[in-house]
């Protein structure tokens, strides 16, 4: 008669591990206030400083520029709802003699997140909260946050470090769904001789990219990423931002069900880390350059939760 009972719990033992899940936010107590400072907006943009620049700027030997940018179009991927849309806007020819004409164009679009995006700190939330344990509520107007919003970044101009586990792999492209581990980068940055600073732009290459455009469904719907433990292991090493050539930085899907993005969590809720989405890294992999200044400013969007950027690798 015990058997049954011993296995009846045993079962229900295994299904509440296999429904705990692997990471959980920490609390309020323990994430806030943010080193930065109780009243702290900017984050890890708080890194840019004379010293930041003039050490990226020492990076600069060849003089060329690669562009990390996508080309903004209504073919690009898209998360969920988010478009791109854009309709020409023609003005008649102006009357004096030298007959100026002139055109523009209304875009209509979710500006702060399609193409290549850098996410600001209104982004995200655990729970009600965003960095610096901000309420949602008594920051978001009808025009945008009072806090937090990624207007407050400025210019980011670091020294970048192309991390590339591709290469590391030996492939093109990791696997949908490969969880790019702590002892991966660990690898990836001995073998590229490097070494991560405080202030950094720390760039993950995982071939992901070469989706972009030429099968978009592909590209959105599953992609290698980091996880908990890399992005907590990244966390500490102090970066300006992390980025990556996938939709997300996350490992998608997750291999726990249980958690949504929690990469996303990890750096912009807890510790105030920008993320950069989307980039184009081919060409900087294809060089084979793992060490660069990176330059960005996000768009003056006030209030806004991030922005569509064009970053270049200058070295």
């Amino acid at each position: 008669m015990r058997k049954p009972a011993i296995a009846a719990i045993t079962f229900c033992s295994i299904t509440a591990l296999a429904q705990t899940p692997s990471w959980r936010p920490p609390d309020e107590s323990t994430r806030c206030p943010s080193k930065w400072g109780a009243a702290d907006q900017r984050g890890s943009a708080n890194h840019m400083k004379p010293e930041t620049v003039l050490r990226a700027t020492r990076l600069i030997r060849q003089g060329m520029a690669v562009e990390l940018g996508r080309v903004l179009s209504a073919d690009i991927p898209f998360s969920g709802t988010r478009r791109f849309d854009l309709h020409t806007k023609r003005t008649v020819m102006n009357p004096q003699s030298n007959r100026r004409g002139s055109n523009e164009e209304i875009v209509t679009t979710e500006i702060g997140q399609v193409g290549t995006q850098f996410d600001g700190f209104a982004h995200q939330t655990i729970g009600d909260k965003m960095y610096n344990c901000v309420p949602v509520e008594t920051a978001a107007t009808r025009t945008g946050f009072d806090k937090l919003g990624v207007h407050n970044t400025g210019t980011i101009f670091t020294r970048g470090v192309l991390i590339d586990v591709a290469a590391l792999k030996g492939v093109p492209a990791l696997a949908a769904g490969y969880e790019i581990t702590i002892a991966d980068i660990e690898a990836a940055l001995k073998r590229q001789n490097l070494k991560l600073q405080p202030g950094d732009a720390v760039i993950l290459h995982t071939g992901h990219g070469q989706y972009w455009g030429a099968d978009n469904a592909r590209y959105m719907r599953a992609s290698p990423g980091i996880g908990v433990a890399a992005a907590e292991w990244l966390a500490k090493q102090d970066p300006m931002l992390v980025g990556a050539d996938n939709p997300s930085i996350d490992v998608s899907p997750n291999p726990d069900p249980a958690v949504s993005l929690p990469v996303h969590q990890i750096m912009l809720v807890v510790n105030g880390i920008h993320l950069l989405e989307n980039l184009k890294l081919d060409e900087l992999a294809s060089r084979r350059v793992h060490e660069f200044a990176l330059i960005l400013q996000p768009l003056k969007i006030q209030g806004g939760t991030g922005s569509t950027v064009a970053p270049s690798a200058v070295f």
